[in-house]
């Protein structure tokens, strides 16, 4: 079970250019998970990123 700034972390790591297969792997989640985050609503991830104090991130 990952929390919400772990998966920003993991998005982040994807965005700046990481292929979508490695990073799946290196985080241990399937591809299909990290499509899934990636496609979650703005609003959730900028709810996630007040709460972590992190950066936006963008799909």
């Amino acid at each position: 079970m990952f929390i919400e700034g772990q998966i920003i972390r993991v998005l982040r790591e994807a965005e700046a250019g990481g292929k979508t297969a490695d990073v799946a792997r290196r985080h241990g989640v399937s591809e299909a998970t990290l499509y899934n985050w990636k496609s979650l609503r703005p609003s959730t991830l900028g709810r996630w990123k007040m709460r972590t104090g992190g950066s936006s991130v963008c799909r």
